[in-house]
């Protein structure tokens, strides 16, 4: 039952991904961001996410909601790191990178999870 409360979470999650990264791409579009903007903006997007799913998991398990939570934004971005790798075939991201990606992914997700 904890498993599949994380899932739907984590595909929430995925879903506002898309829908963030979506409205992202509409203001790069029209308003002409710079690099900098965009890599706010997808730093923003990914906290966001994985708050959003700690909450949730945070609301469907009641009990320990800050592990939930932080189990959600690790499985956030475990799940990141596979796709990436599906997808280029190799980690393409510095050491740097993926410790800070992985501190957003953990520090939102848990504190969704205690805000529940």
């Amino acid at each position: 039952m904890k498993m599949r409360n994380i899932l739907s979470s984590l595909l929430f999650a995925y879903a506002l991904t898309g829908v963030g990264l979506l409205l992202l791409a509409f203001f790069l579009y029209v308003f002409k961001l710079g690099e900098t903007a965009v890599d706010v903006g997808i730093i923003l997007i990914c906290i966001f996410v994985c708050f959003m799913g700690g909450l949730m998991t945070g609301r469907f398990l009641r009990e320990n909601r800050a592990f939930w939570g932080m189990l959600t934004g690790l499985a956030y971005f475990l799940l990141l790191l596979i796709v990436s790798f599906a997808v280029k075939r190799r980690l393409d991201m510095r050491v740097v990178h993926a410790v800070t990606t992985f501190c957003m992914c953990i520090g939102g997700g848990t504190l969704g999870g205690m805000l529940s």
